[in-house]
Formats: structure tokens, C-alpha cells, sequence
């Protein structure tokens, strides 16, 4: 028996007994009290209808994010697989910027750094290892002088 039976039950005994809800004291609180239950009662029952309905739209969601993950990230054989046969999906955060990046030597320090385009147009910058304020001037730099230094040595 579910809760709108019982309060439907509960509402045929009190009007079987034929209680005097309208005069008395004690049937006055007693129909309240009946009038109260209904309406907590068919609002429990509105809540669960849409339980019940998130439910179900929760269930579906949970087997479409399924289906896309078994698409996503697809293996043909799970015992087998290693990450070489796993396929490759490039995100925004993989994907290869436009920026060039170049490299510079610290004469103090001699460690390798990474430098972008926005930082030798600012032209210094300090060593991370180090500290030392470096120096980019390109002011007297020429295309053939580039080609040159471009130029791998003959190694013989």
C-alpha cells in the first residue's frame, strides 16, 4: 500500500466514525491534521514523479556518456594494449601553436633556454637559472649573416 492509499484509508476511517470535525475542539485538530497529511501526501507523490523522471533521464545520460567513451577512447583488446595502440585525440591544450620558439645559451650558467617571440622583442630578459639580465639585439643582423649561421659545418 503505497502513501496516497494509506491517507485515503485514514480519511475513510475518521469519516466512518463519524467524529465531529467542525465543533469540537478535538475534531477541529483532528481535521486539520488530516487536511495537513493530504496535502504532505500529494506532495510526496509530486516529488517522487519527478525522481522517478530524473531517474530515468540520469540513466539515459550515464549510457550516452558510455557509448562516448567507448568511442573516445576505443581499444581492441584491453590485456593487449599498450599506449602506442591507443589512438591519438588532439585537444585545444595539444594542439601545436603557431608560436616559434627558439633557443638561447646563458654565458654564465651555459644551460639551454626556451625563448618565444614576445620575449626577444622585449630584448632582455634574466637567466632562470642564473639570474643574469640577458641581451637580445638583433638590430645588425642581416639575412645572408642569418644563412650563415644556419649553415651546418662540413664535418669531414
Amino acid at each position: 500500500m503505497n502513501l496516497a492509499d494509506k491517507m485515503s484509508y485514514l480519511r475513510g476511517m475518521v469519516d466512518g466514525m463519524e467524529l465531529d470535525l467542525t465543533t469540537t475542539k478535538e475534531g477541529k485538530v483532528l481535521g486539520q491534521l488530516l487536511d495537513v497529511m493530504q496535502d504532505l501526501t500529494a506532495y510526496v507523490g509530486d516529488l517522487q514523479t519527478q525522481v522517478d523522471e530524473l531517474t530515468e533521464v540520469c540513466d539515459y545520460l550515464d549510457q550516452d556518456l558510455g557509448d562516448l567513451e567507448d568511442v573516445v577512447y576505443a581499444v581492441t583488446d584491453e590485456d593487449d594494449a599498450d599506449e602506442d595502440d591507443a589512438p591519438y585525440y588532439a585537444y585545444e591544450d595539444d594542439t601545436e601553436d603557431d608560436d616559434v620558439m627558439y633557443e638561447a645559451v646563458c654565458p654564465s650558467c651555459k644551460n639551454v633556454i626556451g625563448l618565444d617571440e614576445s620575449i626577444l622583442e622585449e630584448g632582455e630578459m634574466p637567466c632562470p637559472c642564473c639570474g643574469e639580465m640577458l641581451e637580445f639585439d638583433y638590430s645588425d643582423l642581416t639575412m645572408d649573416s642569418l644563412e650563415e649561421t644556419m649553415e651546418a659545418p662540413d664535418v669531414e
